[in-house]
């Protein structure tokens, strides 16, 4: 079993806390796109199983969940792998608050709480917004665990899948506003937000790696 750091936006944090997501789809790069492509046959492990390294892990494999964080005004002068150390190095905690709702105390043994997402604003001792790459593991309140890995182009993407990538559900809504087959429309402008600006927008239907996780509880 291995470990690995996995970025995500802050609506896709609250639905993996909220137990809305279970998928990720991400886009397949370097080298192994060179043998991808509309050829007259692909390799053998575009299938639903992959067996080849996934760079987001194989079925039994954990992931970290980075996403956006502040810690107080006075530790904004350091660099993130620092801040721990120097308040640990003193018997001191930090808090880390996520931009997603919530916040975790971390500290000496014995002194970890975690909270979770909440609509409270942020207070007026928090410091800068930090981006999701430069969380350390320590800060980190989610721990996924990879069930299973496979190839396809984005545009396969079903209802079901669309919903097991965090979009709501409408047959759970109290009124039915959007057909069912609305929610891969609305993962589409999702896709797109994250992804478009970069030219891989849905309308390039691109690679993506599929992975399907559940959540470590603490």
């Amino acid at each position: 079993m291995t470990e690995r750091p996995i970025l995500f936006a802050g609506d896709m944090v609250r639905a993996i806390l909220d137990g809305r997501k279970t998928q990720t789809r991400r886009v397949v790069k370097g080298e192994m796109l060179s043998n991808l492509g509309d050829l007259p046959h692909v390799p053998d492990w575009i299938t639903r199983e992959v067996p080849i390294l996934c760079p987001y892990g194989q079925p039994g494999d954990r992931l970290w969940v980075r996403e956006a964080w502040r810690v107080g005004k006075p530790n904004d002068t350091y660099p993130p792998r620092d801040i721990l150390p120097r308040l640990l190095d003193r018997g001191q905690g930090v808090t880390v608050l996520y931009e997603a709702g919530g916040w975790r105390s971390v500290g000496p043994k014995g002194r970890d709480e975690t909270v979770y997402p909440d609509d409270e604003p942020m207070p007026d001792w928090a410091g800068k917004r930090r981006p999701s790459m430069f969380m350390p593991r320590a800060f980190s309140r989610i721990t996924i665990e990879v069930m299973s890995v496979s190839v396809e182009r984005l545009q396969e993407i079903d209802w079901g899948d669309a919903i097991a990538e965090g979009i709501r559900d409408p047959r759970r809504a109290a009124w039915r506003v959007d057909p069912v087959e609305g929610c891969v429309a609305k993962y589409r402008e999702l896709w797109d937000s994250l992804n478009a600006a970069r030219g891989l927008g849905w309308d390039t239907n691109p690679w993506v790696w599929v992975v399907e996780f559940k959540r470590n509880k603490p």
